[in-house]
């Protein structure tokens, strides 16, 4: 698709279908007050006739004769002061849809500027544009591929060709993340995660570590291995490294869980536990992954560490048994009284081996747990840190990539339900406040540096379309981490 900025004015475009946003209860503009006169009050009529009031993310549609535009599409921003970028993302993908489902094959689409920034502005349209009309049919025998659009002009942006770059760049992460967490388990392992990170690597000449389980065992990785020893095949540590030209401003590092599946080991996930959805377990590292994607192309001034403990969570002969004791690569003991609390396992190593490389600040993304879920919601992800700065960082990303986060507490009092009789802690602690219990226990592989532990197991997924994310894996994370490493 072929999509562009223009300075025709929207009196003079045309073209198979032209988009305008209009506002909830605000009088239309003289622009389109015009175009409304030159058509003969073909938007009018289309207000009334499809009782469009403005709402955010409606729209409505109409055909017209005999004029250089064969399709009129109007799009609800919502009101005019909660106007801003995410507001924007949804417009253009709202738009997009639209435009597929009416098959226009080129389309024009006007909508305002957001705080007078032009660049944002067509940053954030193409951003939804992009993410809204991806739809994933790698499993598909015969995927349709009606409706679809040749060329997008953005109208009113002449000259911001870098910022269709920028979104383009960022969008491209995204959706290697939605591929790598949509996938199923039989298609992304261990081993093929391994073989994504090295084609990234050398694709934008990274550096690259792929950490073997022999590797591991010197490293005294106790956990992630205990984790992984009941797989078949073999776990993968990966450390994939941005460095940009000349002395980084910062340094900084992002882990991302990454368990290819989880059966919930000898703890088996019971039936109506959505056992088959549990692909999704890498969903950090699919973020993470992303993210090197995205930021190898930005070329930010920031040297970045990317890091995941990739395995399977799987039953054998082998597997961890409730009651074991493991020893991570910083000493401590972990009495296991869930095999099924996993993931925290894998970090637990990740974070010690993370903080030996003298970074500024660590953010790990993790689907750890069903309880940020009951707690946030589906689109919203938990925030843990002992940081403010770090966590007022990551909150400002938060709010520009319109990716939602919430800041939880670290109530110390809940770590009292860890401590186990015969180890330094146990891997779970009580049901109730769970999700915090399991950031307390992350807390205690971290030492000195800024840390920031974010539970996203409610946002990388949704079972029904949502903005600009399809039904399906939302690659969420993605621009997050890019807005907060670009800042």
């Amino acid at each position: 698709m072929n999509l562009t900025v223009t300075g025709t004015p929207l009196l003079e475009w045309s073209g198979d279908g032209l988009a305008i946003g209009l506002f909830e209860g605000a009088e239309l503009s003289s622009d389109v007050a015009a175009l409304d006169q030159k058509l003969s009050g073909a938007i009018a009529e289309l207000i009334a006739d499809a009782e469009f009031k403005g709402k955010s993310g409606s729209t409505a549609s109409t055909r017209i004769a005999g004029s250089p535009i064969r399709k009129l599409l109007l799009v609800g921003l919502g009101k005019p002061e909660a106007f801003n970028g995410e507001a924007l993302r949804r417009s253009g993908a709202a738009v997009a849809k639209l435009a597929k489902r009416e098959r226009c094959k080129t389309l024009g689409v006007s909508l305002p500027l957001c705080n007078d920034d032009a660049a944002t502005t067509t940053q954030a349209i193409v951003e939804g544009i992009e993410l809204g009309l991806y739809k994933d049919v790698r499993f598909k025998s015969e995927p349709d591929e009606n409706g679809k659009i040749d060329a997008i002009e953005l109208l009113g942006l002449a000259g911001q060709e870098a910022a269709i770059e920028k979104a383009r760049q960022i969008c491209s992460g995204v959706f290697l993340a939605r591929e790598l967490v949509a996938a199923p388990a039989n298609y992304v392992t261990p081993v093929t995660m391994a073989e994504t990170a090295l084609a990234i690597a050398n694709e934008h000449g990274l550096e690259i570590q792929i950490l073997e389980k022999e590797d591991c065992e010197k490293l005294g990785m106790g956990a992630f291995l205990g984790v992984a020893q009941a797989s078949d095949l073999p776990p993968k540590f990966i450390h994939i490294t941005y460095k940009p030209q000349g002395t980084p401003r910062k340094k900084v590092a992002i882990i991302g869980k990454g368990l290819t599946f989880d059966s919930g080991g000898l703890n088996i996930k019971g039936a109506g536990s959505g056992i088959e959805m549990m692909k999704t377990d890498m969903g950090g590292a699919g973020a993470t992954f992303g993210a090197v994607k995205a930021i190898a192309q930005l070329k930010p001034d920031v040297e970045v560490h990317f890091i995941s403990a990739v395995t399977e969570n799987m039953i054998s002969g082998r597997a961890i048994h409730p009651g074991d004791i493991l020893t991570a690569s910083n000493g401590k003991t972990i009495e296991i009284n869930n095999t099924d609390a996993e993931g925290r396992l894998t970090l637990a190593d990740a974070l010690v081996y993370t903080e030996k490389l003298g970074v500024d600040a660590i953010v790990d993304l993790a689907t750890l747990t069903g309880a940020c879920v009951i707690a946030l919601g589906d689109n919203i992800a938990g925030l843990w840190s002992p940081n403010d700065e770090l966590a007022d960082q990551l909150l400002k990303a938060s709010e520009q990539s319109g990716e939602k986060l919430w800041r939880m507490p670290m109530e110390e009092k809940y770590f009292e339900s860890m401590k186990s009789g015969i180890a330094d802690m146990k891997n779970t602690g009580a049901r109730a406040g769970g999700a915090i219990s399991a950031a307390l226990f992350l807390k205690q592989y971290v030492k000195e540096t800024p840390w920031a532990h974010l539970d996203v197991a409610g946002p990388v997924w949704t079972d029904k379309e949502n903005g600009y994310n399809g039904a399906g894996a939302t690659g969420y994370g993605v621009r997050l981490l890019v807005d907060w490493v670009l800042s």
